[in-house]
């Protein structure tokens, strides 16, 4: 009793920055764990924070106005960044979709799940193999099990069978489609399948897929606006096909043409992004309408770096999606929460995609217990209030041997045996090797990197 009565202690200090001092904190808010390391189910706390989770696909660090772009307009992400904390060193777990997405949800590097790689539509959908296995515990869960209602609107892509369906990993709800990509009007994938889903019913919604993702987040935002609940909107664009609003469908059959329109690539890309901004406008409208915009915390960024041939941009940095260049993983990343995240703030810390488990768990006041499945990120709360985390070193495994491994400003880029080193203070552009002047840093991230490989493979 002893032990639990100082938990709770703890658990006000720290809850009093993110909630306010008049709330009144019950130990229902927080999750003692059971035998097998997973949490206990409790009762509903109406006043913990909400979460809203925003991630767009393909979206370059320099496609937002506030993180360079000059030629995209994009006044709500702005406003988030304004009102907000912006991030100006965040990175994806994976340079491609589905790692990224795995690890997101898991806290823990992708490889550990044993989805390395994008999950292809490249036969019948009842066929495809892999996916997050079943035994797999996403931030959903934890939240549903504590009393949060949970719902992921848009993309999945982390498999297709029923098994490996969202609602099995902690999501009450899930409307949206299972591939990498689909048609934005008709809804196809790339084999001409219908891919749009109702929970576990193939359902067809009319409606622009950015569009109507928006309105379903609203809808739900309404719906739940009297509990606390975690809302994962997993946007399509701007990945391809390039398609805006006003645009035909590309695919009414099996297709892999990129666009409808003879616009350019830009133009069309330029207004996909425009079209996500208004959305993200619309979702914070919802928020203040319904007065839940102070206790909800809204995470808006992307799962990896951006096409380059159809318009997006990494800014200065080299590469792009599907690289280990800081263009394939470093993305926009801005959080907003009033009165709790100072506005203008900026954080220069490497972050990375599995660091939202841990900290929505600490927001929620969760203490949950990874002794199942090892948690390999860390809570930021700290850094969301001024303060710091400890310097670590971070890994990216894209397959085909090659890798990053990054601590402080030095970033070792491996491909096969070949190895550059680079400072990302003097050099972000990653465009001078200096391993050969710093020998004992790459033989110390070499012998870290195949720690990490034998840990995670």
């Amino acid at each position: 009793m002893k032990e639990n009565h100082n938990s709770l202690i703890r658990y006000k200090q720290q809850m009093k920055w993110i909630c306010g001092a008049s709330l009144i904190l019950t130990p229902a808010c927080i999750a003692y764990p059971s035998d097998k390391g997973n949490p206990v189910e409790l009762p509903v706390n109406k006043d913990r924070p909400n979460f809203v989770v925003i991630l767009a696909d393909d979206m370059g660090y320099s496609d937002v106005g506030a993180f360079g772009s000059k030629d995209i307009r994009t006044p709500n992400i702005d406003k988030m960044v304004s009102e907000g904390m912006k991030f100006t060193d965040f990175h994806s777990n994976g340079a491609v979709s589905s790692p990224t997405r795995c690890a997101l949800l898991t806290g823990r590097y992708q490889q550990r799940a044993g989805v390395e790689n994008v999950l292809l539509v490249n036969d019948a959908i009842d066929k495809i193999e892999g996916g997050l296995p079943t035994d797999e515990i996403t931030f959903a869960e934890i939240l549903r099990k504590n009393g949060y209602s949970t719902a992921l609107i848009g993309k999945w892509h982390l498999g297709y069978k029923e098994k490996n369906n969202p609602l099995n990993f902690g999501f009450e709800k899930y409307i949206g489609f299972k591939s990498g990509n689909v048609d934005y009007h008709s809804h196809l994938n790339r084999r001409g399948d219908l891919d749009w889903w109702d929970g576990l019913e193939l359902k067809n919604m009319p409606g622009y897929t950015t569009s109507l993702l928006t309105d379903l987040s609203c809808d739900y935002i309404a719906e739940n606006k009297d509990q606390p609940f975690c809302l994962y909107i997993a946007h399509a664009a701007p990945h391809s096909p390039l398609q805006g609003p006003s645009d035909g469908p590309v695919r009414k059959e099996a297709s892999n043409a990129e666009k409808s329109s003879g616009r350019s690539n830009f133009d069309i890309y330029r207004e996909m992004v425009e079209e996500l901004d208004a959305g993200v406008g619309k979702v914070l409208h919802t928020l203040d309408k319904y007065d839940l915009t102070k206790n909800t915390l809204v995470i808006f960024t992307s799962d990896n770096g951006p096409v380059i041939e159809y318009g997006g941009s990494a800014g200065q940095f080299k590469g792009e999606k599907g690289t280990v260049w800081e263009g394939g993983h470093r993305v926009p990343c801005v959080i907003r929460m009033p009165e709790t995240i100072k506005p203008k703030s900026v954080c220069n810390i490497p972050l990375m995609s599995f660091d939202f488990f841990p900290t929505i768990l600490e927001m929620a006041g969760v203490n949950y217990d990874d002794t199942g499945k090892k948690l390999d990120g860390v809570s930021f709360v700290n850094v969301l209030r001024d303060g710091n985390i400890k310097e670590r070193t971070l890994f990216w495994g894209i397959g085909n041997d090659r890798y990053a491994v990054r601590q402080g400003n030095w970033k070792m880029v491996c491909s096969g045996k070949e190895k550059s080193l680079y400072n990302l203070e003097s050099d972000p552009e990653e465009s001078v090797d200096v391993s050969s002047k710093n020998p004992a840093i790459v033989r110390n991230f070499s012998q870290q990197l195949e720690v990490w490989k034998k840990s995670v493979y």
